[in-house]
């Protein structure tokens, strides 16, 4: 299992209609085939600047490649993330066995 997540804050105001239809977007990639445990969430610690988070699991690595590979997901990282993400961290865990 991979769990694939990223932290962003947006260029768009807090509770705007811009964020709001951002989010909505992003949540679309949920339908993507591999894509499980999908979750949107709203950062509140004040330790960093982001915003908001995605968080997602994949069953393997090919699962995760398809995922980074299809068109739904390269077509909204071209025409939403790059021109409305200011600030982002993305990190891939798999489970550590000690």
């Amino acid at each position: 299992m991979i769990r694939h997540t990223v932290a962003f804050r947006l260029k768009h105001e807090s509770g705007s209609a811009a964020e709001r239809d951002f989010l909505l977007a992003a949540c679309e990639l949920a339908k993507i085939e591999g894509v499980q445990k999908f979750e949107c969430l709203r950062q509140t610690s004040v330790k960093n600047s982001f915003s908001f988070g995605l968080s997602m699991e994949f069953a393997d690595a090919a699962a995760y490649a398809f995922y980074s590979d299809h068109p739904e997901h390269t077509a909204f990282v071209q025409k939403r993330w790059i021109p409305e993400v200011v600030e982002f961290m993305e990190l891939d865990y798999v489970a550590h066995a000690p």
